[in-house]
């Protein structure tokens, strides 16, 4: 059986985003700042929601994980989301030194999301879905 690191790398790096995102939640209903309610959000929604449903897909169907789409999906998304939120993060906080890495990560996360559309939909096939159902 070949390595299934990919998707290990999209679960494990989903649980990291997880963190993240309940700490800066704790911190925002602690501390009554929620003005960074849009880091929080994304972070949750782009990092821990769809990292972990990317790794559940790709542990499913291999051949997903295999394609080079998943690889660069991986690193364009784990890039962009972090540049992005930067950004974001020193923006909300009336700094808008860091402003240009919004535009810059999000591009890089569209670029990633729409890699990951197009690896499922050209390799995940109707017998690969059948084979799960039928193990």
């Amino acid at each position: 059986m070949p390595e299934r690191d990919g998707c290990i790398k999209f679960i494990k790096i989903s649980v990291v985003y997880f963190v993240i995102g309940v700490v800066l939640g704790y911190y925002m209903s602690v501390a009554h700042a929620y003005n960074l309610t849009g880091v929080h959000v994304h972070i949750n929604l782009l990092g821990w929601t769809s990292m972990t449903l990317a790794g559940i897909l790709y542990t499913l169907f291999p051949k997903t994980e295999a394609s080079i789409l998943g690889k660069v999906h991986f690193w364009l998304h784990n890039i962009g989301l972090p540049l992005m939120m930067l950004g974001l993060f020193f923006l909300l906080q009336g700094n808008n030194s860091l402003e240009l890495l919004i535009p810059v990560g999000a591009t890089m996360v569209l670029i990633a999301v729409i890699l990951f559309a197009i690896n499922i939909l050209k390799n995940l096939k109707k017998e690969d879905v059948q084979a799960l159902f039928n193990k």
